[in-house]
C-alpha cells in the first residue's frame, strides 16, 4: 500500500488574512497573477487503497474560511475524514460546509485532532454537536478523534508530527513520502527523524520579516534543505512574497505553492 500514489490538492495557500488583504494596495494585493491570489491554507489529499484500487479515499487538511469556494473550484465531491494541524480560526472556520458532504455521502464526517483542537470545535460550533432532530440540514454530522499516535484512514497510515507554533503545539501530517508542516515555527528535535527519505514536501514560508510563531522565507529555505526532500513547495504565504519575484530566488528543488496547484506523491 505504501507504493499507491497520492493526489494533493493545493486549496489555499494564504495566512490568516489571505492575498489579497482587505483595504491593501501593497503590489501583490493588486497584482494581476492569479498565483498571488491565495486564499486561507488548507489542501485536499486523495488516494486509493493498494488492496482495491476502485476504493479512493479523500481527505481534507483543516477546514478554512473559504472551504465552499475552495471545493468548488477544485472539484472536490468526497470528504472521507478531516485532519486539523491546530485550532486557530483560519483552519476551522468553515466546518459547517461539511454538511454538504454529509448529504452527498451519507453519513457523518470524521474529524481527527489534538484534544485542545477538538475542544475548540465543540465550543464554537456547539450547535454541531447538540441533537436538534427538528432541523437535521442544519447542523453537520461530525465525529471527532484524538490523536494520539499513528492512525489508519482507508488503508494509510497517517503519522502525526508535533511542531511548534510559538509555544502552542500543532500537528503536522506524514503520508507515505508526503508531508505537511503549516503555520510553525519550530522543529521539535523528535520531529525531524519523522520527515525524513520524502517525495514531497509542504511546507510554510510566510514573509522575510521575522515572525514569532511562523517560519521566514530563509528559515523555511534551510529547513527544506535539511529535509532534503525531492520537491518542496513553500505554503501559508502572506502578501510581502510575490509569486514570481519570490520564484526566481528559490533553489530548483523549492517552489511556491499557490492555490489550485496538484502535486503528486508517493
Amino acid at each position: 500500500m505504501s507504493g499507491t500514489s497520492l493526489t494533493i490538492t493545493i486549496l489555499g495557500s494564504g495566512t490568516s488574512h489571505g492575498v489579497p488583504m482587505i483595504a491593501c494596495d501593497c503590489p501583490v494585493c493588486t497584482s494581476a497573477d492569479p498565483h498571488d491570489k491565495r486564499t486561507r491554507t488548507s489542501i485536499a489529499i486523495a488516494y486509493t487503497d493498494g488492496r482495491d484500487e476502485s476504493l479512493t479515499t479523500s481527505l481534507l487538511v483543516d477546514t478554512s474560511p473559504e472551504l465552499r469556494l475552495q471545493c468548488v473550484a477544485n472539484n472536490i465531491r468526497r470528504v472521507d475524514a478531516v485532519l486539523y494541524t491546530h485550532h486557530h480560526i483560519d483552519h476551522l472556520a468553515g466546518l459547517d460546509d461539511l454538511r454538504r458532504f454529509n448529504w452527498v455521502q451519507g453519513g457523518e464526517v470524521p474529524c481527527y485532532g489534538l484534544p485542545q483542537t477538538l475542544e475548540r470545535l465543540r465550543s464554537m460550533f456547539a450547535y454541531a454537536f447538540e441533537d436538534d432532530s427538528g432541523h437535521p440540514s442544519a447542523t453537520p454530522l461530525l465525529s471527532l478523534h484524538e490523536i494520539g499516535g499513528l492512525f489508519n484512514i482507508g488503508g494509510r497510515t497517517i503519522t502525526p508530527i508535533p511542531l511548534l507554533h510559538d509555544r502552542m503545539p500543532v500537528l503536522g501530517f506524514r503520508i507515505g513520502n508526503f508531508a505537511y508542516c503549516t503555520d510553525l515555527s519550530e522543529i521539535p528535535p523528535d520531529s525531524w527523524p519523522l520527515l525524513t527519505g520524502l517525495d514531497v514536501l509542504i511546507l510554510e514560508a510566510v514573509r522575510k520579516k521575522p515572525h514569532p510563531a511562523h517560519l521566514t522565507l530563509e528559515q523555511a529555505i534551510d529547513h527544506a534543505g535539511r529535509i532534503g526532500a525531492r520537491q518542496t513547495y513553500f505554503t501559508h504565504i502572506a502578501h510581502q512574497l510575490g509569486h514570481e519575484e519570490t520564484t526566481r530566488t528559490l533553489p530548483p528543488s523549492i517552489a511556491l505553492a499557490h492555490d489550485g496547484l496538484i502535486i503528486q506523491s508517493s
